[in-house]
């Protein structure tokens, strides 16, 4: 098996080497498909799971104890169904790393950060177009939502309840 490349992260700090590795005879944390999971859970060693965006998170719950990162495929970048799944992962307990992996742009950044993902993993193409300082311009760009997000305590209508004194 060819030595596999270094893949970089961009996360809400910057980018970041890849400490997973795809590949299963390793000894260093890995990143596994989801059909390899139990086999995967028996070894020793910071375990991974690759999952498409239609899995169920209830699937999962049993093994958050045991995965340090969930790595969900983004098939392209206006398939939405991976910012739910997220969301539904980080409302079930899991607190582990979560990971948007495919085509997304720098202006879903904010949002995917706010629905529970701690880094992206972008193909080399998209990397190339949106090099890492246009993802912290647009994540500088946007400072609060309307939507309840993991990145930040209160939403704007929240805010604006609490400065009324509404509670």
């Amino acid at each position: 098996m060819p030595p596999e490349t270094a893949i970089t992260l961009v996360t809400r700090e910057g980018l970041k080497p890849d400490r997973f590795r795809r590949d299963l005879e390793t000894s260093a944390p890995r990143l596994v498909p989801l059909d390899t999971l139990e086999n995967a859970l028996a070894s020793n060693g910071e375990i991974g799971v690759e999952i498409a965006n239609t899995v169920k998170a209830e699937a999962l719950l049993p093994h958050f104890d045991r995965l340090a990162l969930i790595a969900i495929a983004f098939p392209a970048y206006g398939d939405g169904r991976g910012y739910s799944l997220a969301k539904q992962l980080r409302a079930l307990g899991f607190t582990g790393t979560l990971r948007a992996v495919g085509p997304l742009i720098a202006d879903q950044f904010h949002y995917a950060l706010a629905c529970g993902f701690d880094e992206i993993e972008l193909p080399a193409a998209n990397a190339a177009r949106q090099p890492e300082p246009q993802w912290q311009a647009a994540l500088a760009q946007r400072s609060l939502s309307y939507q309840r997000g993991y990145d930040q305590p209160g939403n704007i209508l929240e805010r604006r309840r609490a400065r009324r004194g509404e509670g």
